[in-house]
């Protein structure tokens, strides 16, 4: 049933995570700390739950992600077995990244252009469509190949769409911040769930078979949003938002997000740190092979970082105020990559797990950058803005991937993971001190070039 027009239903809607001025950067969070002796107590989980489109988004999500998962098992499966071809494989599960610069660059405007739901059940849609092509007996490798880069050039503005579309349902306060938190536990969770269950069912059924719990799971999401959130106009609507190609309003919209440079600095604390955390995740294998582990070892080494990055979301997210949310995004953000340097001593796998652990919960900094960022995009740019923040971030976890893998070719693969470390660590502490200057020179804080 869609949703009242007239509001969202529930006790907790939008207003009600108003009720507290967030902190909107560095300088902002110094003078709430000096003016409010005490926090006000979390919103919490539950209330983000409690607004029933968020429930519908949350499942929608839930399913098309575990879809993607099992597809890229499976895609990666049936290529091999078609051509036999380690290379080719590797190419499919590759091309999983490698558009989402494309796609984020060329496409965001989408995500402003036209209005949220839509925008959200035609990208489903498109993405069924490719997949239920790849499932035919006679497509060739060629065709799969490329549907696999078309899935993945729709996913950045499906995602940013999405990103923006929260500001909508939750608001642009704490519950916005817990609703993003919810959507990256749950990603987390599905990455490891969905390799699991994608194992199991390659295990019973063929490699086309799984492709086609693919379809249904993005069929289900577009579905989801189509019967449970409302219809909105779109984010950039107004004299100008129907004209010109998108390409080229796509490229503009990304020229004005990066053009700003309080907006830049808070997108490179999203990609920076990122990058050089996935160092440890792309080497297990030859890590485990160097310490002489076997594939349990690998696998809890594979899942270590996504458990830490949990655990910390989750606390952050349940214990700490909207306020010390703030206070912590720089700290974290400057010493999270600090435990891959205990790589450098060539840890076995009971030393290295904890140093993983705390690694991934470096990344529960990004809860309180999220509310920084939303309130520092201007409406009629944030779909935009979300598109290239989630463009970036894949961009760059992959670009770091084929980085590190270069890297171990000619140095040992502990002394690569320690090195993006402290490289790593460098670069954050030289992004958070730019993050504060800029904070700090802002005559008004949340003001960014308009579109």
């Amino acid at each position: 049933m869609p949703t009242s027009t007239n509001g969202h239903p529930g006790p907790v809607g939008p207003d009600s995570a108003r009720g507290e001025p967030a902190a909107t950067g560095p300088a902002d969070a110094t003078r709430a700390d000096a003016t409010c002796a005490t926090d006000p107590t979390p919103a919490g989980y539950r209330a983000v739950f409690a607004v029933r489109e968020f429930r519908f988004v949350f499942a929608a999500h839930l399913l098309s992600l575990l879809g993607v998962v099992v597809s890229e098992i499976a895609l990666t499966v049936l290529v091999y077995d078609l051509t036999g071809s380690p290379l080719l494989s590797a190419l499919t599960f590759a091309l999983g990244l490698l558009p989402y610069l494309i796609g984020g660059t060329l496409f965001a405007g989408v995500a402003d252009r036209y209005p949220t739901r839509r925008t959200l059940v035609t990208c489903d849609l498109l993405c069924a469509a490719c997949v239920c092509v790849m499932v035919l007996p006679g497509t060739p490798i060629a065709g799969l190949l490329a549907l696999r880069c078309v899935v993945a050039a729709i996913s950045p503005v499906f995602t940013g769409t999405r990103m923006a579309a929260l500001t909508d349902i939750l608001g642009e306060g704490d519950l916005y911040v817990l609703g993003r938190s919810l959507l990256r536990i749950v990603s987390q969770s599905a990455v490891l769930a969905g390799f699991g269950a994608g194992g199991l069912l390659l295990a019973v059924v063929p490699a086309r078979g799984a492709i086609v719990v693919t379809a249904v799971t993005f069929l289900c999401s577009a579905t989801l949003l189509r019967l449970g959130t409302r219809e909105r106009p779109a984010r950039g609507g107004g004299a100008g938002a129907k004209s010109g190609a998108l390409m080229r309003s796509s490229l503009a919209g990304t020229r004005l997000v990066l053009g700003d440079r309080k907006v830049r600095a808070l997108l490179l604390l999203f990609w920076v740190p990122p990058m050089f955390v996935v160092a440890p995740e792309a080497l297990a294998a030859p890590y485990a092979d160097a310490v002489g582990a076997g594939p349990a070892a690998l696998g809890l080494m594979m899942c270590a970082m996504s458990v830490g990055s949990i655990l910390a979301e989750l606390y952050v997210g349940t214990a700490l105020s909207p306020r010390s949310r703030s206070r912590i995004v720089l700290p974290v953000a400057a010493a999270g990559l600090v435990p891959l340097l205990a790589y450098a001593a060539e840890p076995g796998v009971v030393r290295a797990l904890p140093a993983l652990v705390l690694a991934g919960a470096g990344s529960a900094y990004v809860i309180g950058l999220d509310q920084w960022f939303v309130a520092a995009v201007p409406e009629e740019l944030r779909g935009r803005a979300m598109t290239v923040l989630t463009a970036g971030l894949m961009t760059g976890q992959g670009l770091g991937m084929a980085l590190a893998g270069l890297a171990a070719e000619f140095v040992p693969v502990h002394q690569v993971v320690a090195w993006s470390g402290g490289i790593g660590t460098v670069c954050a502490v030289a992004l958070v001190v730019e993050a504060r200057r800029v904070s700090a020179s802002s005559a008004e804080p949340d003001s960014v070039p308009q579109a």
